[in-house]
């Protein structure tokens, strides 16, 4: 038995869809391998401190709607992931931290001022019927352990303060445990590279492999399983960072992963090269969006999202993690006005959801490439895709067509046998039972 789901330029919007076969459209095969490269660990979004504030300006059951959107594993596209920051990012209402000024006992500490997303996190949660992989990563540390005495602008944490640092993300870690959530895993620092005018600092390859010692003995010393990511920045060097910090054999043990973001123009052999060189550890992606407003109803926008998800997993990349849940019609709030695009934008005041293309893009792999799924090594011609084997023993082939002609599709596998004709600027998934 085959199903297949659509979305197209022309309008479909994963729709079940009866593949009618054109011999006049250029033909395609799908060469599908019985040999299987990375389990997948699934999909999902950031809980940001925006994100919850928009939730809060809508009714309770537009509210629900908005979150079964993405964690109703039936009705809604399954998401199973999460990304929260460490203090505040861009996308919230303001600078803070837990802490108040210089106090370097940490008595001060509360994340109160969290707590809306920690009501969020626990209401997706209930949708999605499972317990979310909450990923968390630290945009800046209190500018008081900072050399330039800010929060934004870059600076580098002072080395004397690694340490305390370190117990300021452990006690996070406990007082989101406290609360329910188990923080999955950590990243050291949100685009260490970048100076930005919102809050951010600045690692090199020492001072990161550096923090990575002192916080992977300190999560050891205090117990906890958080796995530790590094890098969270842009494609283009995650080859150079994980090679220059992996060759240090203690640094290496308390690493899981190297994270990334899309920001890059599309650098997707970085991908390959950081996989096929470090086997044993795994890929993350941690952020991606459309930058530069609300970019309402594009469909450009989504076949951004589908390129860069097709040949990141291609390449290796088990995770995807999109940024803001959910941003008002202005692409924020963001308190630097960094505004940006959403899959899911909020009109608040008819209090009405918008699903952009990119929504229905991102539900063709979340809603059916399920975690524990793994991807068979395949090759192609011209179109994208990946082909996996669910947990249930079920193939699932996800197709995309960027051009401007049809293309007529097929796989002559034995288990993972179909044909289909992908329309210009579509993206199919197909199921094979």
């Amino acid at each position: 038995m085959i199903t297949i789901y659509e979305t197209s330029k022309a309008g479909s919007r994963h729709d079940l869809v009866t593949s009618i076969i054109d011999q006049n459209a250029s033909k395609e095969e799908i060469i599908i391998t019985d040999q299987f490269d990375q389990t997948m660990q699934g999909f999902g979004g950031a809980f940001t401190e925006a994100s919850a504030y928009n939730l809060s300006r809508v009714e309770q059951e537009i509210r629900e709607k908005l979150l079964k959107a993405y964690f109703d594993p039936i009705d809604g596209i399954g998401y199973n992931m999460g990304r929260i920051s460490i203090n505040s990012c861009d996308f919230g209402l303001g600078t803070y931290d837990y802490v108040q000024p210089y106090d370097e006992s940490l008595k001060s500490f509360n994340i109160s001022r969290d707590q809306h997303i920690i009501d969020m996190i626990k209401e997706a949660t209930k949708i999605a019927q499972q317990d979310l992989q909450i990923v968390a990563s630290p945009w800046s540390p209190p500018f008081w352990m900072k050399d330039n005495l800010k929060a934004i602008k870059g600076g580098k944490l002072l080395k004397k303060y690694y340490p305390l640092w370190a117990q300021y993300i452990i006690k996070f870690i406990q007082s989101y445990q406290n609360q329910g959530i188990t923080i999955d895993a950590l990243t050291i620092q949100n685009e260490p590279a970048a100076n930005q005018r919102w809050e951010s600092c600045l690692y090199d390859d020492q001072d990161e492999k550096d923090m990575v010692l002192v916080l992977g003995k300190a999560l050891k010393e205090a117990h906890l399983n958080t796995k530790i990511y590094i890098w969270d920045h842009n494609r283009d060097v995650m080859f150079d960072r994980a090679s220059n910090i992996l060759k240090d054999k203690e640094a290496a043990s308390y690493v899981y992963g190297i994270a990334f973001h899309w920001y890059d123009n599309d650098q997707f052999i970085e991908v390959k090269k950081t996989h096929d060189a470090f086997e044993d550890k795994h890929l993350l992606f941690t952020e991606g969006c459309q930058e530069g407003g609300p970019h309402l109803h594009s469909y450009e926008v989504a076949e951004r999202y589908g390129k860069n998800m097709m040949h990141d997993i291609f390449n290796g990349t088990e995770g995807y993690i999109d940024w803001n849940l959910f941003l008002d019609t202005t692409g924020g709030p963001n308190h630097v006005n960094n505004l940006c695009s959403s899959p899911i934008m909020v009109d608040v005041f008819p209090e009405t959801m918008i699903l952009n293309p990119s929504y229905f893009y991102i539900k063709h792999f979340s809603k059916h490439i399920l975690k524990g799924s793994k991807r068979l090594i395949s090759s192609s011609k011209n179109i994208l895709h990946n082909v996996f084997l669910r947990t249930d023993g079920t193939y699932v082939a996800v197709l995309m067509n960027p051009f401007d002609e049809p293309y007529y599709v097929n796989s002559k596998n034995n288990k993972v046998h179909f044909e289909t004709l992908l329309p210009a600027h579509s993206i199919q998934t197909i199921i094979i039972q």
